[in-house]
């Protein structure tokens, strides 16, 4: 709660308006829980993370178990056997690598599908927060949850004034 508060004060200090500023909080948690399509959303990523940790997990375990076998047969077979065998162990173990990077680093597939579903849902919630703030003259939506700005009065923003004051307006 004193964060929000700071951050209110913070933001605002260099209006230096006498009026009363018109701030709503919403929580996003609590309106996402409440909407259906988001719960679809989740629940298909939920589906689609694990079938592919499934996929990746199983390339691991046949890496782990052709590991174990050739630690068993290792003196058994010849230098080029081993080697390829070694080979092989390596090429399933990246590909498991490769595989949980497609799909789970940070610009992997579950991130990208997260992304388009999740689009819809927040352009719908974007645009009712736009609406009720127009509907009540608020100047500031913060989302309490997070302590971030979700919607700010396109008028409450100085960064003209600044750069003016700086003497930037020209570069």
């Amino acid at each position: 709660m004193k964060k929000i508060l700071f951050l209110l004060a913070l933001l605002l200090l260099p209006l230096g308006v006498a009026e009363a500023q018109k701030v709503a909080l919403v929580d996003m948690e609590f309106i996402l829980k409440k909407d259906p399509a988001y719960t679809a959303m989740t629940r298909q990523i939920d589906d689609l993370s694990k079938r592919w940790q499934d996929e990746v997990t199983s390339i691991e375990k046949k890496a782990e178990t052709a590991y174990k076998s050739y630690q068993g047969e290792a003196a058994f077979l010849s230098a080029d056997q081993k080697k390829a065998r070694e080979e092989s162990i390596v090429a399933l173990e990246k590909q498991a690598y490769d595989l949980k990077r497609k799909y789970f680093g940070p610009e992997g597939d579950l991130f990208k599908r997260r992304e388009a579903l999740m689009k819809p849902i927040q352009d719908r919630v974007w645009t009712a927060m736009k609406e009720l703030a127009r509907r009540g003259g608020l100047q500031l939506i913060i989302d309490r949850s997070s302590s971030k700005i979700v919607y700010a009065d396109p008028a409450l923003d100085v960064s003209e004034s600044i750069v003016s004051m700086l003497g930037l307006s020209g570069r």
